[in-house]
């Protein structure tokens, strides 16, 4: 078993609750990461991109 593991807070979903199912799989949050999501538009024949939303990914390391 690998001593870290990265975690992404799914849709409904709370940090809280992530926090929780980290905690029951015997992990400890090291890292928290935050990643825009983008969605790729044409206008006008140009391709543009929007942010829609963040991604929240925690790393954690196994607990001893």
């Amino acid at each position: 078993m690998s001593k870290k593991k990265t975690f992404y807070v799914q849709e409904n979903e709370t940090i809280d609750q992530c926090l929780e199912r980290m905690k029951q799989e015997g992990y400890v949050p090291i890292r928290r990461m935050e990643r825009p999501v983008f969605k790729e538009e044409m206008i006008n024949k140009e391709k543009k991109y929007t942010p829609i939303g963040r991604e929240i990914v925690f790393e954690g390391k196994m607990m001893l």
